[in-house]
């Protein structure tokens, strides 16, 4: 029984903790965890996977020459 306890005053504490900082903004919300939208990564040109991906093959396609195979 006291393990249960423990366990759920260790994760009411985790919830508070995380809530506090969604209390005192100003905006009241998470920051967009979507790497577009990260500045850090827009400085080093990363994107997420998919668009990355959408890119690559859109400047691959371009390059072969099919005719000449």
């Amino acid at each position: 029984m006291s393990v249960i306890v423990g366990s759920i005053v260790v994760v009411t504490i985790g919830v508070v903790l995380l809530c506090v900082g969604v209390i005192f903004r100003k905006d009241h919300s998470f920051r967009s965890q979507h790497i577009a939208q990260n500045e850090r990564m827009k400085e080093n040109k990363i994107h997420c996977a998919t668009s990355q991906d959408r890119e690559a093959r859109h400047a691959s396609s371009k390059k072969i020459d099919i005719k000449n195979l």
